[in-house]
């Protein structure tokens, strides 16, 4: 009598299959990888929603522990918004702009730096005791320029000092870096984290600068999701910008995306932060996810 299969066993054995087949997959990636800068915009739904934080956590130290440098920037304008209104004081925006005054600027700092900074490290540190906190503040990392009087203390990236993320990395580190910057005096300024991203993935000529988002990617026609942007370059981002087909959040993003690739970025990624393991599914498979800008 011939003995039936073990459905149960059957069912293992090709889910088995399917993760070893995964990881070959993945293993020419992770020697392509290994040893590469890699910097990430950390920000909208993916920092806000506790699930995806985690496994954004996850996937930071995946890529740490397979020999990537990961180098994390995050802002935090709603949790800036939602701490001002807290002590009874209401958002002001000017084109867009946080008005940032002397006593915003405390706010922004307590926000990014006391609360946002410290949750994202702590989240990190669960998977491994790779992650330190830091702004621009410290060692001198990001100093900034005043952008406009009516903005107050809003300053635009005027240099990038990566002596810290260069030391950091070398002790085996993962950098997660608060956008607060400095003038030349000392004055702490509130500052685009989309362009601190580009700045510092510059400085560093990293490998890759990536993007979380809240949508899939770059869009040819912003209404039409079909129209969605597999794989561009700088000269097809900068259509975009001159035909005025990308949405106002957007701009800063693609803006930064073309200088880091003119400035020595090998590739740049728009990625939807809400789809679980989007950095994994665009480094280690074939197929990938968002848009991938090339510098050519």
């Amino acid at each position: 009598m011939t003995a039936t299969p073990d459905a149960g066993l059957a069912a293992r054995v090709r889910d088995a299959h399917d993760k070893a087949a995964i990881l070959a997959e993945a293993l020419p990636y992770i020697r392509e990888f290994s040893g590469r800068t890699v910097v990430v915009k950390y920000g909208g739904h993916a920092m806000e929603d506790p699930a995806l934080a985690d496994l954004f956590a996850q996937d930071v130290v995946l890529m740490h522990l397979v020999g990537m440098n990961p180098v994390v920037v995050h802002g935090g304008g709603p949790q800036i918004s939602d701490l001002m209104r807290r002590l009874g004081k209401e958002p002001r925006f000017v084109d867009g702009l946080r008005v940032t005054d002397a006593e915003t600027v405390d706010i922004v700092r307590m926000a990014l730096v006391g609360k946002v900074n410290r949750e994202v490290v702590a989240t990190v540190n669960r998977h491994g005791s790779y992650a330190v906190g830091l702004s621009g503040e410290d060692a001198g990392l990001i100093e900034v320029e005043p952008r406009d009087p009516r903005l107050g203390f809003v300053g635009d990236v005027s240099a990038i000092d990566p002596s810290i993320l260069e030391r950091l990395i070398r002790e085996d580190l993962i950098p997660v870096v608060a956008t607060v910057g400095v003038d030349a005096e000392g004055q702490a300024y509130n500052v685009n984290a989309d362009t601190v991203a580009g700045a510092i993935a510059r400085a560093l000529q990293a490998e890759k600068l990536v993007y979380l988002t809240d949508v899939a990617g770059i869009y040819e026609d912003f209404g039409d999701e079909d129209s969605l942007i597999s794989r561009t370059d700088v000269a097809g981002l900068e259509r975009l910008v001159a035909e005025s087909r990308v949405s106002e959040g957007m701009i800063p993003k693609i803006v930064s995306c073309i200088e880091a690739l003119r400035g020595g970025v090998n590739r740049a990624h728009i990625l939807d932060g809400r789809v679980p393991h989007a950095l994994l599914l665009e480094f280690f498979t074939r197929e990938g996810i968002g848009t991938m800008v090339e510098s050519r």
